[in-house]
């Protein structure tokens, strides 16, 4: 028999008439990189399938881990949420003193999106396609600079399963985030950059870089992007590489709350605005069992159990 007593001792979350307040997502990275238009974008279709106020929180630092640290140690009470992109796969085996266990202190949701990546290089670069600028790359080798956003970034990640891919090394150029990494690229002081296409996609449309292939192992739709080959068909089979998103609660927290929070994705995902936002981008929102919550969190063991493979061979590690 159910209390009065009993009742009062649930969680607050726990209590049916959840959510009650606010509602924060905390996004372990800058204000208008591409996680944070993500979460910006879902926070939208969330606020009518919740029927709650959504808060952006921005908690850079240290590829991701801060702000993923934050919500492990946060109250388990439905309040405070991850969105995360790949880093949740890659920072155990990037960093070696996480403050988190990735598969043990985190109640999984559901994937929201997938982003494929570009291969692309500066405006000057002579290769009229991928044959000529693998046959570039291979000439000059470690004269090749090859930029990235920084340790555990997507472009820095891409980058390492391309060079493991054509068993090539290049000189690797991490710059602190994808802004300055993108201008040296349009200035011409870095060579080429694998990176995804929320981030290039416009910069490809006004001509400013030149592009080769995309990652996934379909062609994309969108315009800026649909005349692009993916490097499976150009002869790296089984090559893909996707910058995924998905979102997370601190362990513990009530069931009922889980469950609520996992109806109110699946909702948004089918939300023909946030399709839309997100296509225009070049994303992909994600319609397989990845939205529930054991295949979330099944796909993230299977993407630390890839990753390690490739971070451990290059032997590029984080304190």
């Amino acid at each position: 028999m159910i209390t009065l007593a009993s009742l009062m001792a649930l969680p607050l979350a726990a209590r049916a008439d959840y959510p009650e307040k606010p509602i924060t997502i905390v996004v372990p990275f800058s204000a208008g990189g591409p996680t944070d238009k993500v979460a910006r974008d879902l926070a939208e279709s969330l606020r009518k399938t919740l029927n709650a106020t959504l808060v952006i929180e921005n908690v850079g630092g240290a590829g991701g881990t801060l702000g993923a640290t934050k919500v492990a140690k946060a109250a388990p009470d439905g309040y405070t949420v991850l969105l995360h992109h790949i880093g949740m796969a890659t920072s155990p085996a990037l960093y070696r003193n996480l403050q988190y266990k990735t598969l043990d202190d985190f109640e999984y949701l559901g994937l929201i999106n997938e982003v494929p990546m570009t291969l692309v290089a500066k405006p000057t670069m002579a290769a009229a396609n991928y044959g000529e600028l693998a046959k570039w790359i291979a000439a000059n080798k470690e004269k090749v600079n090859l930029a990235n956003a920084g340790l555990g970034s997507a472009s820095h990640l891409c980058g390492l399963l391309f060079q493991s891919t054509i068993k090539i090394d290049m000189t690797t150029v991490p710059y602190k985030g994808t802004g300055p990494a993108m201008t040296d690229l349009i200035g011409g002081q870095v060579d080429i950059m694998c990176d995804q296409t929320t981030n290039t996609s416009s910069q490809i449309e006004g001509g400013k870089i030149k592009a080769y292939a995309v990652t996934s192992t379909k062609r994309l739709g969108s315009p800026a992007l649909a005349k692009l080959p993916t490097l499976d068909e150009l002869g790296l089979k089984g090559f893909n590489v996707a910058i995924w998103h998905g979102l997370y609660a601190p362990k513990g927290t009530p069931k009922p709350v889980l469950d609520k929070l996992n109806a109110g994705l699946k909702k948004a995902l089918q939300d023909p605005d946030l399709h839309k936002r997100q296509e225009a981008l070049g994303a992909v929102i994600v319609q397989d069992g990845r939205v529930n919550p054991a295949e979330h969190k099944k796909f993230v063991t299977d993407e630390i159990a890839k990753w390690g493979v490739v971070i451990k061979a290059a032997g590029q590690y984080a304190d």
